[in-house]
């Protein structure tokens, strides 16, 4: 029962990383409109090193070339199809305000949580100290994400409170991968396909959806978003280093 406890309260205490947005309610509406794209450009760096340093090494560690590629090809198509299906219903219904790549991000980042719970369960199931240990790990990578995520939500047209709600809600499914993980151990063996296929995701978001709107600053601007793209696949990179 102790275990079951640690697995929920880390979960939780994780997905309170979803509130770092919190800082944009302390600046003025310009000022956040100046490091929006900023933050695009760090989600974006974020998302490639999700894909690229954590989620697909960690995949091939336990499946064939054929299905990995087949999960990251899948992962790809069906979240273009899905960004197909937001933009013919949303735009129709609202004119666009809010772009469709706003729900395929949280999408995206609600898989990576759920993985992050089945992560965290497992480890506290080997012991408690080792459990926490992977917990602070995760959110350490977590948070400049999360930050970027928020971004990307605002860039895409949702509001502060709403941004910060939704992020939230998508980091809450590290708690029901975490309960999951500890009731049902054999998830964690079949999460290992989640992995190439929330990779394909990312690299989708990222290449297909932020890459141009990021790309679309000139001169100075675009220099300093390329910066943060490569700090952000810093970030990840280095966070792949702690946790080995």
């Amino acid at each position: 029962m102790q275990i079951i406890l640690w697995i929920i309260l880390m979960t939780f205490v994780n997905g309170l990383i979803g509130l770092a947005g919190v800082f944009s309610f302390f600046i003025s509406k310009q000022s956040l409109s100046k490091i929006t794209t900023i933050l695009v450009s760090l989600a974006i760096g974020g998302l490639l090193g999700g894909a690229f340093f954590h989620f697909i090494p960690e995949a091939y560690e336990k499946l064939t070339i054929i299905p990995l590629i087949f999960m990251i090809l899948l992962g790809i198509l069906i979240f273009f199809l899905i960004e197909k299906i937001l933009h013919w219903h949303h735009c129709h219904d609202s004119n666009c305000k809010e772009h469709p790549y706003t729900r395929l991000i949280l999408l995206g980042d609600s898989i990576h949580n759920f993985i992050d719970g089945l992560l965290i369960a497992g480890s506290f199931i080997i012991s408690i100290p080792l459990g926490i240990t992977t917990s602070l790990l995760i959110m350490a990578h977590e948070l400049p994400q999360e930050i970027g995520n928020f971004g990307v939500l605002i860039h895409g047209g949702f509001t502060k409170s709403k941004a910060l709600l939704y992020n939230f809600f998508a980091q809450l499914t590290a708690i029901l991968g975490g309960v999951i993980g500890y009731f049902f151990l054999s998830a964690k063996d079949y999460s290992v396909y989640l992995l190439p296929f929330a990779a394909g995701g990312f690299l989708y978001i990222a290449i297909g959806d932020l890459f141009p709107e990021v790309f679309k600053e000139k001169g100075i601007k675009k220099i300093i978003n390329i910066i943060a793209i490569i700090l952000g696949l810093l970030i990840l990179f280095s966070s792949k280093l702690f946790i080995e």
